[in-house]
């Protein structure tokens, strides 16, 4: 059952850079989320810090020793947050049967670019935006979708395009598309809490 506001988990690996929007967006009075718990795999990332100066609860869940342990104690920490909907932040871990299971269809993840085309296995950061110009394609953008047992497969949520100019690099891409997604999430979620857009039972 998702209410509103919306209570959310973000598991992040690195800088955590979609979470930094949403928490900022809600602290604004913008969005009706409430930040419920932060959880990183890796105790130095930047995330943790950005969301215990702002209040948020955080929490460091090693996962490479006991991945079983692991995922059984990111269940029960995101359960004991009251936690409804997760958000994949740059999250480099795939998630376990637990978790999956508890929050089928309530755990959205941003890729860097259109589904089902530019996704699967190995296709992350800058090699999305390299596999998008090999294939000469005219248009690329970020895909936010459900997150399932395999890489880039659950349900599509929304999708947002940009052009790919000529003269585009993957590295010119890769920041075109980068400077859209924290704002594409934050206006998604929006249209979720106000119940315009719904996710998939």
């Amino acid at each position: 059952m998702i209410s509103s506001p919306l209570k959310l988990g973000f598991l992040a690996s690195k800088n955590g850079t979609s979470m930094r929007a949403i928490v900022e967006a809600a602290r604004a009075g913008g969005l009706a989320v409430e930040p419920r718990l932060v959880v990183s795999n890796n105790r130095k990332a930047p995330a943790l810090e950005f969301a215990a100066e702002r209040g948020v609860p955080t929490l460091v869940i090693p996962t490479q020793a006991d991945p079983e342990a692991a995922d059984a104690a990111l269940c029960a920490a995101l359960e004991g947050a009251g936690v409804e909907l997760v958000i994949l932040s740059g999250y480099l871990r795939r998630l376990g049967p637990l978790t999956l299971g508890r929050y089928r269809n309530r755990i959205l993840n941003i890729h860097p670019g259109l589904l089902p085309a530019f996704g699967g296995e190995g296709m992350y950061g800058r090699r999305v935006h390299e596999a998008v110009i090999a294939a000469g394609a005219s248009e690329s953008g970020a895909t936010i979708h459900a997150v399932d047992e395999i890489y880039d497969h659950g349900p599509v949520i929304e999708r947002r395009t940009v052009p790919v100019l000529a003269g585009d690099t993957a590295e010119t891409l890769e920041a075109r598309v980068a400077a859209m997604e924290p704002g594409f999430f934050v206006e998604t979620l929006a249209r979720i809490a106000a119940g315009e857009l719904r996710l998939p039972d």
